[in-house]
């Protein structure tokens, strides 16, 4: 049994999708489907079971598993940036992930888990995934401060010696409608574009970057669950690894590349960075992807327009979302 939390959310749906493709479906989905629309990921995917998160951990605690497990994907998480619970994040993101990756550890399960580009911060210290700079790491919000906690345990306890941490950066495409504000800029766009015909874009508030300029490494789901499966394809390789695209793009860049998909003429409004994240807003981010290459991953990955486009003409413009991916 493959075992993937999150399985109902974004990235979560999209790993099973793809494990789908390869004629897996002896797949657990564990999650906590909630008052939002994420049930509706799930109803295209073929898998075994679902279990409620808690019920789930519940059964690990009590070693009641029914089944073996071959592999957990621990992608569940809470992953909105704004969130200002931090009792709730150590709870739902520090120690679940702690009890799992113990488990997995005692019971030699392969573990493959999220970790987020949010624990660079400012990037003051780089994007590289050298784990002997974990510990330099200053996360902006406390969501990144909770992936930035585990990370750091799993290291403080030998453990990323035999488990998987992925980075991911900005990642869109099919199954985040769900998202509400942690949509991807890309669906945000689009519904703007359909709404008013232009995209709303911040100003730039440093002098060495013009507004629109502002970069990130954004990264198409697709891209981002064929790197996840590399490790579950390769099980001796262990650690902490970015999955990014490797180059950093501007929002013009992005923005244009969706107006260029709806075939429309740009139409691109500058406003004001909120006075809330102002000071907290990064202004570049890119993965340094050399590790995961020096492990053997090779495939190249989909250029950003070509990624808008797809999504945008086979997901978006459909009035679906959930199409297979």
């Amino acid at each position: 049994m493959i075992v993937v939390t999150g399985g109902a959310g974004f990235i979560g749906s999209a790993l099973i999708a793809a494990l789908n493709k390869r004629g897996v479906d002896d797949i657990l989905v564990v999650d906590r489907l909630s008052t939002d629309q994420r049930w509706r990921n799930l109803v295209n995917l073929r898998f075994a079971d679902y279990l409620d998160k808690n019920d789930f951990l519940e059964i690990v605690a009590e070693d009641a598993l029914p089944f073996s497990v071959e592999a957990v994907f621990h992608l569940g998480a809470c992953s909105t940036t704004t969130e200002t619970d931090v009792s709730f994040l150590m709870d739902n993101n520090y120690e679940y992930s702690k009890q799992l990756a113990q488990w997995t550890a005692d019971e030699d399960i392969r573990f493959i888990y999220a970790s987020s580009a949010a624990t660079y911060g400012d990037g003051s210290q780089g994007f590289s995934d050298n784990e002997g700079q974990l510990g330099l790491l200053r996360p902006l919000n406390p969501y990144g401060y909770s992936k930035q906690l585990f990370d750091l345990w799993a290291k403080r306890n030998g453990l990323l010696k035999k488990i998987v941490g992925l980075k991911y950066f900005n990642i869109f495409g099919p199954n985040e409608y769900h998202k509400a504000e942690m949509r991807s800029f890309v669906l945000k766009a689009f519904e703007q574009i359909n709404a008013t015909k232009k995209v709303r874009l911040f100003k730039s508030h440093r002098s060495d970057y013009a507004d629109g300029e502002q970069k990130r490494d954004f990264l198409y789901v697709k891209d981002a669950v064929d790197t996840t499966l590399f490790f579950f394809d390769n099980p001796k390789t262990a650690g902490i690894f970015n999955i990014g695209s490797g180059t950093a793009r501007t929002w013009n860049d992005l923005a244009k590349a969706v107006f260029a998909a709806m075939g429309k003429s740009p139409n691109i409004e500058y406003i004001d960075t909120p006075d809330s994240i102002r000071n907290q807003y990064q202004y570049f981010t890119e993965a340094d992807i050399s590790k995961i290459r020096s492990a053997g991953y090779k495939k190249p990955i989909t250029p950003l327009e070509q990624a808008i486009k797809d999504y945008v003409a086979n997901y978006l413009t459909q009035g679906d979302y959930l199409g297979e991916i």
